[in-house]
């Protein structure tokens, strides 16, 4: 299947529980016939935040520019506020939210199986197909 589209994606995550992100990177960098631009924010090109107002602001602007917000669902427990506030975002900029299931994980925090217009597990195959199928 040759590229058809590349994909900008926001990938939720948190730089203190950064290992889920990395593995997903590396998932999506290496899934086949599959182009993407990274619009989340990685530990080696930190926003300029300095306060969570401009923080917001930051994340706001890096939100509005994508196709997909993909939510690592495991992570929302422990970093509900600011996830919280990107779910908020991509609702309001109608943007489709996909949410990943982490290897072995069985449970999907309830705020995130509302927003998601689909849940995935941890699969390359699974997760490309959501997006394919629902980035604007």
């Amino acid at each position: 299947m040759p590229y058809l589209k590349t994909y900008n994606l926001f990938i939720s995550h948190s730089w203190s529980y950064n290992s889920d992100y990395i593995r997903l990177v590396s998932l999506l960098k290496n899934a086949s016939n599959f182009k993407w631009r990274n619009y989340s924010v990685p530990l080696d090109d930190p926003l300029a935040g300095g306060s969570d107002k401009k923080l917001a602001e930051e994340i706001n602007n890096q939100i509005r520019l994508t196709n997909a917000v993909l939510i690592i669902s495991g992570m929302y427990v422990s970093y509900r506020k600011w996830i919280q506030f990107e779910i908020d975002l991509a609702d309001s900029f109608n943007k489709p939210i996909i949410g990943i299931q982490p290897w072995g994980s069985t449970k999907t925090p309830s705020a995130v199986e509302r927003s998601a217009v689909d849940v995935v597990g941890w699969n390359t195959n699974s997760i490309v197909d959501a997006i394919r199928k629902h980035a604007i």
